[in-house]
């Protein structure tokens, strides 16, 4: 199943706040994403329908394996455009990361091969 970028910023946020605190509850996502406890419902309904998180009893949300890789990827991707659009570019750390958190969703994977390439090379 697809997921739209809503459910790639989910999945990504899931990630970040299970590395930080290491358990993670919708409402730690509405609050880290600064959106409504039902919008933050509506999407973990979603994400559990297609098998990439599971909610256990306590509330806890907990990542499938499947959800595990897609949101390293996508994590991956906005790591390294950050890093590219600052050390290449000399864009203001703020800007590059909210501009890779949009350019991580529609960029080819080509393209992003060639940014981690040189990002890579460049150290």
């Amino acid at each position: 199943m697809k997921i739209q970028e809503s459910g790639e910023n989910y999945l990504e946020t899931i990630l970040i706040l299970q590395n930080r605190s290491g358990f993670v509850r919708s409402i730690d996502v509405a609050t880290e994403l600064n959106y409504s406890k039902a919008s933050v419902s509506r999407a973990m309904s979603i994400l559990k329908k297609a098998n990439l998180i599971t909610i256990a009893e306590n509330g806890q949300i907990l990542l499938t394996q499947e959800g595990i890789n897609k949101a390293n990827s996508i994590y991956e991707r906005h790591r390294l455009i950050t890093e590219f659009l600052i050390s290449s570019l000399g864009i203001n750390d703020e800007i590059a990361a909210t501009d890779a958190c949009r350019i991580e969703h529609i960029i080819s994977q080509e393209t992003f091969d060639k940014i981690k390439d040189y990002v890579k090379n460049s150290k």
